[in-house]
């Protein structure tokens, strides 16, 4: 089942002690980029946090804020540290004499209140900690869960406009089928006039007319490329609806489409269908668009 990289998920769950609330955000990236905002009494617990993203969330930036309120006045109960924000304060008056400023006191009070260290939690002992820990586990998985629901979500909606794009780019090509029998006509006009041309030259060489005619069939033969576009436009849907499809596979089957869809422009020499085969590409692009968003 394809998924997007783009995906939200959130989860509260409370206890006697405590309030957790873990918010996970997720983004495109090549590669698997995780951010953690985590407590700091709980910082030990990162890897563990990083290593349930990675099993389940698998590519994108990741973003995971985890926000822990405790309740009451028990263990985990945050107090302002007064003897560090009355030297902050103190150390603040000072260079404002120095200076020559005239700073007001309610704006210093408030600077120092977000200077370091300004809070003070209570840890709570190892058996609380783990069982909090409890608790903010299962947030997490809940969470991530959530988050990978939506990502499953945007990635059905995807699949769909996929789906779509390969479809019109399909049509252009029955189009391009039909418009190659009334090319061919003309191709072989021109082959003709050239062959007489050759034909009357007193330097006439059979060997080089050879050569020349099988150049020309090869040039304006586009039998070849259409079946090998079809042919990856099958299998561009084979593997989005398979259970292993995943957003570099697809691109690379967007990149083999491109190259076909070049050679037919390249050698059909026909106006009409230099038109259709830009329509191919503008669609080909919404489809690499989408790919580069998928996991």
């Amino acid at each position: 089942m394809l998924k997007s990289m783009t995906g939200y998920g959130t989860a509260t769950f409370d206890s006697d002690s405590l309030s957790v609330t873990v918010e996970i955000k997720t983004l495109n990236s090549k590669f698997l980029d995780i951010y953690c905002r985590i407590p700091r009494q709980y910082s030990e617990r990162e890897i563990e946090i990083r290593n349930l993203l990675t099993q389940v969330l698998e590519r994108g930036k990741v973003e995971l804020n985890l926000t822990i309120q405790p309740k009451g006045t028990g263990a985990g109960a945050t107090v302002v540290n007064r003897a560090l924000i009355n030297a902050y304060y103190r150390n603040l008056v000072e260079s404002s004499q120095e200076l020559g400023i005239m700073a007001d006191p309610t704006e210093l009070f408030k600077l120092c209140l977000q200077m370091p260290n300004a809070y003070q939690t209570d840890v709570p002992d190892d058996a609380r900690r783990d069982q909090d820990w409890g608790l903010i586990q299962k947030t997490v998985h809940e969470a991530i869960d959530r988050c990978n629901t939506f990502r499953k979500q945007e990635g059905k909606l995807t699949a769909d406009k996929l789906e779509d794009y390969i479809g019109a780019i399909r049509l252009l090509l029955l189009q391009i089928q039909a418009q190659d029998s009334q090319r061919i006509p003309a191709v072989r006009e021109r082959l003709e006039k050239q062959v007489k041309d050759l034909l009357s030259d007193d330097n006439y060489d059979p060997n080089r007319f050879e050569q020349e005619l099988i150049y020309y069939i090869e040039k304006y033969d586009i039998s070849e490329e259409k079946v090998r576009l079809g042919n990856h436009l099958d299998y561009f849907l084979e593997t989005l609806n398979s259970l292993d499809s995943n957003g570099k596979k697809l691109n690379f089957i967007a990149q083999e489409i491109g190259r076909e869809i070049n050679t037919i422009g390249s050698k059909a020499n026909d106006a009409t269908v230099q038109r259709l085969v830009v329509q191919m590409k503008d669609e080909l692009e919404k489809i690499k668009e989408q790919t580069m968003n998928v996991i």
